[in-house]
């Protein structure tokens, strides 16, 4: 006697198609690079610079805590406040400021990587303005100047969150 003759049924597709994959892929790619770029983002600053123009500014309002070193790029900033003055040592060169007073921290050159490939390269300048004490703490508004236009997650690398950077 012969077998009854089985009947074919459509196969399922299980699992997600080429082009779906090759999306997530993509997707997936795009944000472990990003992830490398921000964890490998490295900012080294030089001496001074040849440059004298600055076109750029951005600015912020910043404390410095009084009596503890801070650095900002590769310049070394103590304070410490007496009423109404504030002694500034920037780089060993000591001076004394009143509430009002500026203080020009000496012209650096950056450069900036990701993933050790270089992206933007430019010269700064900080200004710094003193507004008085509070408790343990010198305020100042800080302003950055830069030879080019540069994103500020960049600028945020350089200022240490003991500044308590805040933008204006």
């Amino acid at each position: 006697m012969a077998e009854p003759e089985k009947t074919k049924e459509p196969q399922e597709t299980k699992g997600w198609s080429t082009g779906t994959k090759a999306l997530v892929g993509i997707v997936v790619l795009i944000l472990v690079l990003g992830t490398l770029a921000v964890f490998t983002l490295t900012v080294v600053v030089m001496g001074s610079f040849s440059e004298p123009s600055l076109p750029y500014t951005t600015n912020y309002r910043v404390t410095l805590p009084d009596g503890e070193p801070v650095t900002i790029g590769s310049s070394h900033i103590l304070v410490a406040s007496y009423e109404n003055e504030l002694f500034c040592d920037v780089d060993g060169t000591k001076e004394k400021l009143v509430v009002g007073q500026q203080r020009i921290i000496s012209p650096k050159h950056a450069k900036v990587t990701v993933l050790g490939i270089p992206v933007i390269e430019t010269d700064f300048e900080i200004t710094l303005t003193y507004l008085g004490s509070t408790g343990k703490n010198a305020n100042f508004d800080m302003s950055v100047k830069t030879s080019t236009q540069v994103p500020e997650m960049v600028i945020r690398h350089i200022i240490p969150s003991s500044m308590h950077a805040q933008p204006m």
